[in-house]
Order: structure tokens, then C-alpha cells, then sequence
């Protein structure tokens, strides 16, 4: 059961440290803009970045930290605690009058990761 525990551990922190880089990456780059993008498109962006990510991630871990059976259930549960951390830490940005970006919001940083989980689930060995 520890094995499992610390499978979970190490494919959650993988996902974590990533999303955390693009956020960092992000806020470095982020502009003021006039206007936002469109949510649907920004959506997207989230999905194929976390995608191709999930990719790169393969070239360094081409292994699957979780194996067996309970790689379903890293599918299902690493996005979701992926996308509250994300969550918690934009929370944390707001309260400081930091600025705040999609990613730092549940549903992109759970989008983010879930398509990185995807391409990690159908391709890890």
C-alpha cells in the first residue's frame, strides 16, 4: 500500500512541478492586455500545452511512476489534486493583490493537467 501511495506521490509531483514551471513561465511573460482571450481558446491552449508537455515529460520518465491497475485511478485523482493546488495557489496570489491567470484557477490548471495525464497514460510504458 506505501508502493501505491508513493506512486501517486511521484506522478502528482511530476504534474505539480510542470504546471508550477508554466505558471512561473506565465507570470514572467504576461503582458497587459486590453482584452482577454476568448475562455475557449485559452481552454485549448491549456489542453495542447499540457499535451505536449506530457509529451516532453515522456522523453525524461518514459516509465509510468504508477503501474497496474491503480493507473486509472492516478488518471481520475492527479488532475483533480493538480488543479486544487493550482487553485490554491492562485487563491494565494489574490490575497497578496498579485495578479491572477487562468491557470491559477481549478478548472484550466485541472484541464492542464488531465491532458498532461492523458498523454502519459496512453504512452508511458
Amino acid at each position: 500500500m506505501l508502493e501505491a501511495i508513493l506512486e501517486f506521490f511521484g506522478e502528482f509531483l511530476l504534474q505539480l512541478v510542470i504546471e508550477g514551471l508554466v505558471e512561473l513561465g506565465a507570470h514572467w511573460f504576461r503582458k497587459p492586455a486590453r482584452r482577454r482571450p476568448n475562455r475557449w481558446l485559452a481552454a485549448l491552449a491549456y489542453a495542447l500545452i499540457g499535451a505536449g508537455l506530457g509529451g516532453l515529460s515522456l522523453q525524461i520518465f518514459p516509465a509510468s511512476f504508477v503501474h497496474g491497475p491503480w493507473r486509472v485511478a492516478n488518471l481520475v485523482l492527479t488532475p483533480i489534486a493538480a488543479g486544487l493546488a493550482m487553485c490554491l495557489a492562485g487563491h494565494w496570489r489574490a490575497r497578496r493583490g498579485h495578479a491572477v491567470l487562468r491557470i491559477d484557477r481549478f478548472a484550466y490548471g485541472y484541464l492542464f493537467a488531465l491532458s498532461l495525464a492523458l498523454v502519459r497514460f496512453s504512452f508511458a510504458h
